[in-house]
C-alpha cells in the first residue's frame, strides 16, 4: 500500500465497515511506519482491473506481530483472496522475526473466524465491547509460528488478482 491508495481504501473501509471505519489519519499513521530499514509495518493492496478489491495490514514489535486489518470488496469475498491477503501478512511476520501473531476478529464475524482458524489461529480471549460505537465484543486469536512451518497453509494464488505491498 501505498499513500496514493489511501482514498480508494478508504472508500472500500468505509462501505465494509461503516460503523468502525479507520480515519484517513489512521492509515496514513500506519504508512509511516512501513518504510524503511526501521519499519514495523506492512500493508498491501490487492487490485483487479485497476480497482482496489482487498487490503491488509500487520504491525510488529519485538517478536509479536498483530494482523491490525484484512478487508476483501463484497464482490470478491469467497474468492480465496482474503486468505491470500492473510499469508502475506504472514509472510511479512516470518521476516520481522515474529514467534507470535495476534488478532481480533468481531464475535459476529464467523466467516473471518473461520479463515483464521483454517491457518492456525486459536481463540484464546475476548475484548468485551472492543469494535465501537456498536460495543461489539471482539474475539482475540492467536498464531505460534515455529521455525518449521514456514508460511502458513492455504492459497497463494487468486486468478485476475494481485497483490501490491
Amino acid at each position: 500500500m501505498r499513500w496514493w491508495d489511501i482514498d480508494p481504501v478508504l472508500e472500500l473501509e468505509r462501505a465494509l465497515f461503516p460503523e468502525d471505519a479507520w480515519s484517513r489519519g489512521m492509515f496514513w499513521s500506519e504508512l509511516a511506519h512501513a518504510r524503511g530499514p526501521e519499519a514495523t509495518r506492512r500493508y498491501l493492496v490487492a487490485e483487479q482491473d485497476d480497482r482496489i478489491v482487498g487490503y491488509a495490514g500487520l504491525a510488529s514489535s519485538g517478536d509479536l506481530a498483530d494482523v491490525q486489518t484484512i478487508a476483501v470488496a463484497r464482490d470478491h469475498q469467497g474468492t480465496g483472496l482474503g486468505g491470500r491477503l492473510l499469508t502475506e501478512l504472514l509472510r511479512a511476520a516470518t521476516a520481522f522475526e515474529c514467534a507470535e501473531v495476534m488478532l481480533e476478529c468481531r464475535i459476529d464475524n464467523v466467516r473471518a473466524q473461520k479463515l483464521y482458524e483454517r491457518f492456525g489461529f486459536e481463540a484464546i480471549g475476548f475484548r468485551r465491547g472492543y469494535y465501537q460505537p456498536g460495543n461489539v465484543d471482539a474475539l482475540v486469536m492467536r498464531l505460534t509460528t515455529t521455525s518449521d512451518s514456514g508460511s502458513a497453509a492455504g492459497p497463494t494464488s487468486v486468478q485476475g488478482t494481485e497483490t501490491h505491498g
